[in-house]
């Protein structure tokens, strides 16, 4: 789509009296093979949220990290504050008053969470670290901020939630005029996502000018001004965020009318699975028990900290289990491991793609046969079976639709989709009777999300899968699963199933929860 045919509307053509904070003018970014920015531009203004939307693969990454620094355009202009400016690198850009918190952690794990917070910024006393004073520092900004972490704590120790809090932190320390947030929530709690919007609405008060980066259609009119949508890299339109319905931005973002996002699933349960009678598994879950039966999506729902990933990640070997029973095909296994599991036909998918289910600078190729390589069709008694290999992965890739369908090509180089497709493949290589699907859509846009919908439905529909969905996106959970279990605090609060699974039963149990708590 050349650049001329690319739509504009709305707020996109409203000039501010003053200039804005940032402005970019078509500004382009390729590199070998791919045109990621086609002449786009952008513009910031002084308290404002502007937020930036697209499918994975659209451009919203490069065009942050030119912001940020880290890559310079192959062409354009950068205007700040009305002033061409050419940013040198990420350190040029901090002195300039932009701060950017990225999706993927920049956070050194073998220090602590005070010697991150003024990495490159250390504070000294002659030719020593001030470590009293850095400490003060780093005390009083988590406290400004209000997150309940240990300044002295090594970030190796942290959860991802805390490592989030931790990267957030890092960008409000330094007070900036240019606030940049790539999926900042993905892994925050409902009580720290709030305190985050808090902030957010703080600093605009102050004239700081924010781009956040969302695939969640609730924050983008919970906390946004203006929204730009990108298409393979080019500017599709720019609008005020009270003009931007959920199905205007599918249809801009995607080129197409997507009727809904949910397809409709004809689940048709038949024998059981998977059987948890009183589990209790590692340090959070207790006394849990639930089932999933072939031809059926089983929801597992609960905030972040309610023990509903450790259920999975203890069926798949990979928490301890120390009570309860644990039943796989009708048979009693004792101690479950990730080999004996995937050789029984279970399949677990992590949350966190790249530090769990990827292989990162690996190819496509490699990762997707990874977990399958003892398997004959993968390799023989001395050797690996490269051309069986290649055409199994071929045809996995083609059957997700992986884009581009390059399977030798390194998964770093693909969109958070894609690297999705990467880890869903991986996981058909072995056939699976059951998938455990551990917040499956987390980071992925809406486009490819419709598309994991539509892919989990053809497995439970068609190949008679098991699906265990373990999830914080409530809509996702409602409109997916067969039945539904509600976690919290590591216990199990309610199964729901048919006309039950209503938003409102499922929150009752989480408000049930947190009242029986405090009584």
């Amino acid at each position: 789509m050349a650049s001329t045919d690319v739509q504009v509307c709305g707020a996109s053509d409203v000039r501010a009296e003053a200039p804005p904070l940032l402005r970019l003018r078509g500004v382009s970014k390729w590199f070998p093979g791919v045109q990621a920015l086609d002449r786009v531009d952008f513009d910031l203004r002084s308290g404002e949220v502007h937020v930036l939307f697209g499918e994975n693969g659209a451009g919203k990454s490069t065009l942050i990290n030119i912001v940020a620094g880290a890559l310079r355009p192959n062409a354009g202009d950068i205007l700040l504050r009305g002033t061409p400016v050419q940013f040198r690198s990420v350190y040029d850009t901090r002195q300039r008053g932009i701060s950017a918190v990225f999706q993927e952690f920049s956070l050194v794990p073998d220090l602590t969470v005070e010697e991150n917070l003024f990495l490159g910024a250390e504070l000294t006393k002659g030719v020593f670290i001030n470590k009293p004073e850095l400490h003060r520092r780093a005390e009083a900004t988590l406290a400004r901020l209000g997150f309940p972490l240990r300044p002295r704590a090594k970030v190796n120790r942290l959860s991802r939630a805390e490592q989030q809090m931790v990267e957030i932190a890092k960008a409000f320390r330094t007070n900036p005029s240019i606030l940049i947030l790539d999926e900042p929530t993905a892994a925050l709690t409902q009580r720290e996502t709030e305190r985050l919007f808090q902030l957010i609405q703080d600093v605009k008060r102050q004239g700081v000018g924010v781009i956040y980066i969302t695939h969640r259609m609730n924050e983008v009119h919970r906390i946004g001004d203006r929204i730009t949508v990108l298409r393979d890299g080019h500017r599709v339109a720019t609008l005020d965020v009270q003009d931007a319905t959920a199905e205007k931005l599918v249809e801009l973002m995607t080129g197409r009318k997507i009727e809904a996002f949910f397809p409709r699933i004809d689940h048709r349960p038949e024998g059981e699975l998977l059987a948890v009678e009183s589990l209790t598994a590692g340090s959070m879950v207790r006394d849990v028990s639930l089932a999933v039966c072939a031809g059926e999506i089983v929801g597992l729902a609960g905030l972040i900290g309610s023990g509903k990933s450790e259920i999975g990640r203890a069926c798949f070997g990979l928490e301890p289990i120390t009570g309860g029973t644990l039943r796989f095909l009708g048979r009693r296994v004792t101690r479950p491991t990730p080999r004996a599991m995937l050789d029984a036909g279970l399949v677990y998918l992590p949350p966190d793609r790249r530090a769990e289910g990827l292989v990162i600078e690996r190819c496509v190729r490699e990762n997707i046969a990874l977990a399958s390589l003892p398997m004959a069709e993968f390799s023989g008694r001395l050797l690996l079976k490269r051309r069986s290999e290649r055409a199994i992965c071929g045809a996995l890739a083609e059957r997700l639709r992986l884009v581009p369908p390059r399977i030798e090509r390194a998964v770093t180089f693909f969109s958070g989709g894609n690297q999705q497709k990467v880890v869903l493949a991986k996981g058909l290589t072995r056939s699976p009777r059951l998938l455990i699907m551990d917040e499956p859509t987390m980071g992925v846009d809406v486009g490819a999300k419709t598309e994991v919908y539509s892919f989990m439905k053809g497995l439970v529909e068609r190949e008679g899968v098991g699906i265990l969905l373990i999830s914080s996106d409530l809509p996702e959970i409602l409109h997916l699963a067969n039945r539904v279990y509600v976690m919290y605090g590591g216990r199990m609060r309610a199964e729901l199933k048919g006309a039950e699974i209503t938003e409102q039963a499922v929150l009752s149990h989480f408000f049930e929860a947190r009242t029986a708590a405090v009584g």
